[in-house]
């Protein structure tokens, strides 16, 4: 039996920075590694998670260059939690500067969750700039999948947190949360902004693990980096992230010649696993790991074993 590969030691990035993107937005960029190593960049969740230093470790710093970012208005990035001038398709071009930046013309993309479906538009978008794709807890975006998760469906599993997330929600208005909370998260008063923001977020770091996770809990109930993920992740649901229902599985065949590798756990939540499998499905030559015993997170031992493997794999190291 295999022994399940854990992350890298701890990295510093070898450089860091910001980007003015234009529109009035800067993003905080940046790059660990070795410079001149296979090239990399790593998109994360929400939209509005943010990235983390545990990021860094899913890759071997002696063969890759890796970039890894704050999506427009979350963490480092300014202005905080803004919705101006911030679609799928801005972000989507401020990979295509980050790029520019690093001066490489192909890159492996990795992204997970929210980052998976940014992944997947910028791979449909610019094939020839993408070396191979890496998908965990794929999130094709259809209305199904924000009905499952924001309406009905994961209700069912979760009725106690479930009826937390309805708590500021007047009944009379819960036939549509996600429009519910738009209200909200948009009010003009901080203090309720921040009461959906909070109750928005834990819902989802509540649900994400298939154990309880008490660090999720804790991360996702704090104000300031609940208002950026709520709001954001909001807008973008509610803009149905300025895609046709459907596009990205049916866009998957301009992936084909990209090697890829989908990692997915059966029991993921916000993400239900048959959108991974037609992704697979249409996407020829692609791999697809179905994570028994696991749920949603990056942290999940069986996920994180294979978000390794694969990024190895691609950087020609021999499994161990």
């Amino acid at each position: 039996m295999q022994a399940l590969r854990t992350m890298y030691p701890e990295v510093e990035p070898y450089e860091s920075g910001t980007l003015d993107v234009g529109d009035g937005h800067t993003i905080y960029f940046e790059r660990v590694g070795r410079p001149g190593g296979k090239p990399a960049v790593f998109l994360h969740g929400g939209p509005g998670g943010g990235i983390n230093p545990d990021y860094r470790r899913l890759f071997d710093p002696d063969r890759y260059d890796v970039m890894l970012f704050d999506q427009r208005g979350c963490g480092q990035s300014t202005p905080y939690a803004s919705l101006e001038a911030n679609t799928t398709w801005h972000l989507v071009a401020d990979m295509e500067r980050l790029r520019e930046m690093a001066g490489v013309d192909k890159w492996l993309v990795l992204g997970g969750s929210w980052g998976s479906t940014l992944a997947l538009a910028y791979a449909q978008t610019y094939p020839h700039h993408v070396s191979e794709l890496i998908l965990r807890g794929v999130y094709t975006l259809t209305k199904a999948e924000l009905n499952w998760y924001y309406q009905f469906g994961v209700s069912e599993m979760f009725p106690e947190k479930w009826e937390k997330f309805q708590a500021p929600i007047p009944e009379e208005e819960r036939g549509d949360m996600i429009a519910a909370y738009r209200k909200r998260l948009t009010s003009a008063e901080p203090e309720v902004r921040i009461e959906a923001a909070k109750a928005w977020t834990l819902w989802e770091g509540e649900t994400i693990t298939l154990l309880p996770n008490p660090l999720f809990s804790q991360t996702y109930a704090d104000g300031h980096f609940a208002l950026a993920f709520a709001r954001l992740e909001n807008h973008y649901f509610t803009h149905d992230c300025w895609m046709e229902d459907g596009q990205l599985l049916r866009n998957a065949h301009r992936l084909a010649g990209i090697p890829g590798t989908i990692v997915h756990g059966r029991y993921d939540m916000p993400c239900p696993v048959k959108n991974a499998y037609l992704l697979h499905k249409a996407w020829p030559g692609s791999e697809f790991h179905l994570v028994e015993g696991a749920g949603h997170a990056t942290t999940e031992p069986g996920i994180l074993d294979q978000l390794i493997r694969a990024t190895d794999r691609y950087a020609g190291k021999s499994p161990v």
